[in-house]
């Protein structure tokens, strides 16, 4: 019986340490999180540090807005997205600067109210990139930094039925990829 027990205590010690490991790489901050995504097919995505984008350091519930893995999210999109419109053989590199996720917390709601992300139109998601699109030659064919933002976010036609924390940002970045890669991408070739 005691032995048994000594089993269940050494198995419980185990799953909390790895719940506890979990829950630390779920925080965008965390300094041993990466910054780049792995190496894999024609577009590259790197971010900065995300103690500096705008959602964490003007947050109204910056605890909140730290948890989650919502900056990975957003540069894999960005990464699936991008590949779909880039012409084959070319590159594109993409190293984001700053995030401001549509919404904000309002912590003057109270206790029970400040976890709660507020989605106004007074709230839109912005993106602010640097990139480099580069032929199959290597030759760059469009470089600079953007700032994205979605003023009309709450107007623009969306699914009801979404609940993707992130289709705002999705959506922005989806209209970047199809501006900036479908009418370059055969002219001046």
């Amino acid at each position: 019986m005691k032995r048994t027990l000594t089993c269940a205590a050494i198995l419980l010690t185990c799953l909390l340490g790895l719940s506890a490991a979990e829950a630390r790489v779920r925080n965008v901050t965390d300094p041993n999180a990466p910054r780049a995504l792995p190496a894999d097919g024609p577009v590259s995505v790197q971010w900065t540090d995300p103690n500096q984008f705008t959602e964490i350091r003007y947050s109204g519930n910056r605890f909140q807005a730290q948890q989650g893995d919502w900056v990975t999210t957003l540069a894999t999109y960005f990464r699936t997205s991008a590949a779909k419109q880039l012409p084959a053989g070319d590159k594109l590199d993409i190293t984001i600067t700053d995030i401001k996720r549509a919404g904000e917390y309002e912590p003057w709601h109270g206790p029970r109210g400040q976890d709660i992300r507020v989605v106004k139109d007074i709230y839109p998601p912005r993106i602010r990139f640097n990139y480099v699109w580069t032929d199959a030659n290597g030759q760059v064919v469009s470089q600079g930094e953007k700032r994205l933002i979605d003023a009309g976010f709450l107007t623009n036609s969306i699914n009801i039925t979404d609940s993707d924390q992130l289709r705002y940002e999705k959506r922005m970045i989806d209209d970047w990829t199809r501006s900036e890669f479908d009418g370059k991408a055969t002219a001046g070739r």
